[in-house]
């Protein structure tokens, strides 16, 4: 008897695969799903061989198709307060609770339980499935998989959905990131002698002072698109690290932060409008002091954003196999600028679930988005029939 959506998403939840771990145990799990239907499929390793992405193809191989694309890894429940186990299914009402169910093994268990239909229905075209790792920190895992797409989909794809949570909107853009580490380096003293030493934490400050100048920038002055849920470019610093006790000036400190930036809008020059800032205003009055001090802005990470266009065959057939007549532009980021810029695949994002459950303690789905997202790969499926 086949397996349900439901029954999937609770074996898909059992598995943690916070990004931090193995997300192989999984693996093996759908392709003994897949093998149980006969379909064809290949792991793709990262430089670790810890973890790997997965392709499958349904149908043939020489004329081009569809992907529908989800990530496997999920966020951490550290210090979190559960009501339930994060890592067992469960049914309360019309909802089913767990880590991952919103984002985003809910849509990779309607894809899996859509197997026997596909198998079953002559393609034209062929169906592939890639469930990738480590989206969670960075996007980092697909762009294995993309690097080798010219293998994995001999004939180019006409257009990849990224599943991630939109309530099953269709999503025709969101921005790109850009994230940084940027680390301090001071000269300790005894705080009475303070203008002798060199105040690391001082000197992040006015670095991120001009990161926040920026993001002002970005409000009032910069482009703005009203499809967005926050229509304009934005600047965040986040954990900051730094000073050991109030009567030692610190040594050291490091911070991290981020821009977000609506498709289209080059980060390039803020980036560089900071380093020289930082270089030219605040290291050059520190090293005055002290050559040993400085700056160090390093980009720890990245992901282009897209922006298919409403009228595009790709947006227009999502729109038709989810019901639906609009289409939204979010400020989070996904996989689908990747398949975007790596694969050459026109791109839309939509999936089951809302992203307001993504990364929080009770995380949970509701039954009727499964059904939903069940309909919209059920019409795929006939869409491609011979």
């Amino acid at each position: 008897m086949p397996l349900s959506a439901t029954e999937i998403l609770a074996r898909l939840v059992a598995f943690d695969t916070t990004s931090r771990n193995s997300n192989l145990p999984l693996i093996e799990w759908v392709e003994h799903h897949l093998d149980g239907f006969g379909v064809a499929h290949e792991r793709v390793y990262d430089p670790t061989g810890t973890k790997a992405c997965l392709w499958a193809t349904i149908g043939p191989r020489d004329v081009p198709g569809y992907v529908l694309s989800g990530h496997t890894d999920v966020v951490p429940v550290d210090d979190q307060t559960w009501a339930t186990d994060p890592f067992v299914l469960t049914e309360i009402g019309s909802r089913l609770y767990g880590r991952g169910t919103s984002d985003m093994k809910g849509f990779a268990a309607v894809c899996l339980s859509r197997l026997p239909a596909m198998v079953a229905t002559p393609l034209a075209r062929p169906i592939h499935l890639c469930l990738s790792h480590d989206e969670e920190v960075g996007c980092i895992g697909v762009r294995n998989a993309l690097a080798r797409i010219d293998e994995l989909a001999p004939t180019p794809p006409i257009a990849a959905f990224v599943g991630e949570p939109t309530n099953m909107d269709v999503v025709v853009a969101h921005k790109a990131k850009w994230s940084y580490r940027a680390t301090v380096r001071g000269k300790a003293c005894h705080s009475s002698l303070a203008p002798r030493g060199v105040n690391a934490v001082e000197a992040a400050a006015e670095v991120i002072g001009k990161i926040r100048e920026i993001g002002r920038r970005f409000e009032t002055e910069g482009p703005r698109d009203p499809l967005y849920d926050v229509p304009f470019s934005t600047s965040h610093v986040g954990p900051i690290r730094g000073g050991t006790a109030l009567n030692i000036v610190p040594e050291h400190c490091v911070f991290e932060f981020e821009f977000r930036m609506l498709a289209g809008v080059d980060h390039q020059p803020f980036e560089d409008e900071l380093r020289a800032f930082a270089r030219e205003e605040v290291e050059a009055w520190m090293k005055a002091r002290d050559p040993a001090t400085g700056i160090e802005i390093e980009l720890v990470n990245g992901f282009p954003g897209f922006d298919t266009p409403p009228d595009s065959d790709a947006t227009v057939l999502a729109k038709r196999l989810a019901g639906r007549n609009d289409h939204v532009k979010v400020a989070y980021g996904t996989e689908a600028g990747l398949f975007v810029a790596m694969g050459r695949i026109p791109t839309v994002v939509v999936g089951p679930g809302s992203i307001g459950q993504a990364h929080i303690p009770d995380e949970f789905i509701e039954k009727s988005e499964l059904d939903k997202c069940g309909v919209f790969v059920d019409r795929l499926i006939d869409h491609c029939r011979a």
